[in-house]
């Protein structure tokens, strides 16, 4: 399934503020905490707590927040199929690197290990 260019539209006016507590309440309810997020986060971007803080006070787009993020290289391993679409047929890097955060929060839900999220060996 390709993105369309009004959603990659959609994505990048996305304010991450918005966004940030649902994926809190998602992990949360699955008896996750949101210290594991903000793993999850920092791993990603390289955000620190303190930046993360800052990019939801800021009320920050996604295309702001991946402008200023440091993505992990190992961000590519990240595949999968999230919200219909499969992550490494994206095209649209923006769109690509919010699904790589949706992926990460989702798999954080379902319980899988830290190790395993964080593409660690």
């Amino acid at each position: 399934m390709k993105t369309t260019p009004e959603h990659n539209e959609r994505i990048r006016t996305m304010k991450f503020f918005s966004v940030y507590p649902h994926y809190v309440s998602k992990v949360e309810k699955k008896g996750r905490t949101k210290e594991e997020l903000h793993q999850v986060i920092t791993w990603l971007t390289g955000f620190d707590d303190a930046k993360i803080e800052e990019m939801i006070d800021r009320k920050a787009t996604f295309e702001a927040f991946f402008k200023e993020a440091n993505l992990n290289p190992n961000a590519e391993l990240i595949k999968g199929v999230i919200c219909g679409y499969r992550i490494e047929e994206i095209e649209n890097e923006l769109t690509k690197q919010c699904r790589y955060l949706d992926k990460l929060v989702d798999e954080l839900a379902k319980g899988k290990k830290m190790e395993k999220i964080l593409r660690s060996n």
